[in-house]
């Protein structure tokens, strides 16, 4: 008599959903990729800007610019949520000082990740020009700057999207270590197969 063998279930949704130890859930993916197209559009345009002036091209990424870095604030709150959330389910980084590495990188990356976009969202707000993402009135332009506003947006807005720059190029780099030295699945975990 032939034993069965064990039949095998597709995965439920919530497990599709959220993230285990061997892969990150789709949410995760999702929220990953979307964060870091949306990112890799703003860099263009302000390393076009740097590299050829405020030309045609610059002004193509500038009409977005605002708006998407609201959805970019938007996403990085629900992530940074999730990221919480999904604590302890996730994959590890492993242990000793890489690990560490990896623990402050991300750190690095989800702070900047949301305060960037907010000292902007601050500089508009306190501007006399009003905040209005996406063509919805959210303040009332205002007679006079709100200086602190200003200075805080103007001071860290700028330096803190090319530190996050730096921190994305670094990021990249290690996934290349990841799986191009390392061989241990790290962007196939966020490509959803374990």
């Amino acid at each position: 008599m032939q034993q069965d063998e064990p039949v095998t279930r597709p995965a439920s949704l919530r497990h599709r959903l959220v993230d285990t130890p061997q892969r990150y859930g789709l949410v995760t993916r999702v929220l990953h990729w979307a964060l870091a197209l949306m990112v890799l559009w703003q860099l263009t345009g302000m390393g076009i800007k740097q590299l050829f002036g405020q030309g045609a091209a610059f002004q193509f990424f500038r009409a977005h610019h605002g708006n998407l870095g609201v959805a970019i604030f938007l996403l990085a709150l629900l992530r940074v949520i999730w990221m919480v959330a999904m604590r302890n389910r996730r994959p590890g980084h492993g242990a000793g000082l890489l690990a560490l590495g990896a623990k402050l990188g991300h750190g690095a990356l989800y702070l900047l990740i949301v305060l960037v976009p907010l000292t902007a969202i601050l500089r508009a707000i306190g501007s006399t020009r009003g905040f209005a993402p996406f063509g919805i009135p959210v303040t009332a332009p205002r007679a006079e700057n709100v200086d602190w506003m200003m200075t805080l947006g103007s001071l860290l807005h700028g330096e803190g999207g090319w530190v996050l720059a730096a921190l994305v190029a670094g990021h990249v780099a290690m996934v290349g270590l990841h799986e191009g030295l390392w061989r241990d699945g790290t962007l196939r975990r966020m490509a959803g197969r374990a």
